[in-house]
């Protein structure tokens, strides 16, 4: 998959997946392929965040809100977070309308 979002584009949890809490993360099974994932309590807070539709500028805003990470830091790992569900199916990415 290419993945080379703008930061206008937006993520969302696609519904192929039921989650549980998992120590100070989530357990997450694929409806679809039943295999299970987990996240860590980063990823957990993503998570909540794209059950509905957000923009990737949004979810780094919220992110580096909440925790104490700095601005390339916080990129890198979202990004990569967001890519890995997208690439197993947890996650659809929409590309921001043309006006």
């Amino acid at each position: 998959m290419n993945w080379n979002p703008s930061e206008h584009d937006c993520v969302s949890a696609t519904g192929d997946a039921v989650a549980c809490e998992f120590g100070e993360g989530l357990a997450l099974l694929n409806l679809k392929s039943n295999i299970y994932y987990s996240l860590n309590g980063v990823g957990a807070f993503i998570w909540e965040l794209i059950q509905e539709p957000k923009s990737i500028a949004d979810i780094r805003g919220a992110v580096l809100a909440r925790y104490n990470v700095d601005a390339e830091r916080c990129k890198a790992d979202v990004d990569a977070l967001l890519q890995g569900l997208a690439e197993n199916g947890l996650a659809r990415l929409q590309h921001e309308a043309l006006v």
